[in-house]
């Protein structure tokens, strides 16, 4: 039985289904209703709902469970407390193997997530726990598509000359899969997770218009501006730690380039990572096909 956290979030909507394609048991944690019936349709039959910063939920999360896949819920006031604490609750049930998804270059503090991240990497290495831990660069996200697909507009809310690396997230998960049903190939190992290209915005617009054989502008907005992409019908004055995150990233990606190597990512995968330009296509033409 592997758990997995966060499980109906970016990553969870794609592992899931590859480990049960496995025939691997799943089990599931959510904090909403809403995401327990999402999951119970792609056949997770043994979920658990409830926020997992509580204690008590950690260790119903982990109880019984052979391996751990967690992801850290990014812009979660409770992100640390879900982390630490899941992996006592871990050790405390004897968990063979504790998977954390954290993030590419953890040591840059001033990012908020970073920090969190990094506090909770320290704990799964002092917790004497099998573990590995992947570092995934910027995901490429649907969400960042959008405006470019819908309004002809691509948004980024830091500086547009600076250099960002990014991953897709179908090979995060690729990773993972091998991590979690091979884990004593890949127990004690720290993976940077990162595909090839270093892309200013002006690049990643070039990409996308490409693709959509039409012109793509390219605009630079502010954190609070993009926080509302996220935070949907919520008050962005409500959330607190969640703009402070998006805020420090605006601030870091400003000041200095967000970058990585592709070479572990490639080893893995025993192939080329997915590049930018086949990510967009790919989402170009689920687009596409969702409104004929």
């Amino acid at each position: 039985m592997i758990l997995v956290t966060a499980a109906a979030g970016n990553q969870g909507r794609l592992l899931i289904p590859k480990l049960l394609e496995r025939g691997i048991p799943v089990r599931a944690s959510v904090q909403s209703a809403a995401s327990a019936a999402r999951l119970r349709a792609l056949g997770v039959s043994d979920i658990v709902e409830g926020d997992l910063a509580d204690p008590d939920v950690q260790r119903r999360a982990v109880r019984g469970v052979s391996k751990v896949y967690h992801v850290g819920a990014t812009l979660s006031p409770g992100e640390r407390a879900m982390g630490i604490g899941l992996i006592d609750a871990g050790r405390a049930e004897g968990v063979e193997h504790f998977v954390f998804s954290s993030v590419l270059h953890s040591i840059v503090t001033d990012l908020v997530q970073h920090e969190i991240k990094r506090d909770v990497e320290e704990h799964l290495l002092s917790s004497d726990l099998e573990f590995t831990i992947l570092q995934p660069s910027n995901y490429m996200l649907p969400l960042k598509l959008k405006p470019a697909f819908e309004r002809g507009v691509f948004e980024l809310s830091w500086s547009l000359e600076r250099r960002q690396s990014l991953v897709d997230l179908d090979d995060v998960t690729d990773v993972a899969v091998m991590a979690l049903t091979d884990s004593a190939s890949h127990a004690a190992a720290m993976y940077e997770l990162v595909a090839p290209g270093r892309y200013t915005a002006a690049e990643l617009g070039e990409v996308i218009s490409r693709v959509l054989g039409r012109p793509i502008d390219v605009r630079e907005i502010d954190a609070d501006t993009y926080a509302t992409a996220w935070l949907g019908d919520r008050d962005p004055a409500t959330a607190p730690h969640q703009l402070a995150v998006l805020r420090s990233i605006s601030a870091r990606y400003s000041a200095h380039d967000f970058v990585g190597n592709s070479n572990v990512l490639t080893w893995l995968l025993g192939r080329e990572p997915t590049s930018y330009e086949q990510f967009v296509r790919r989402e170009w033409n689920a687009c596409s096909a969702a409104r004929r």
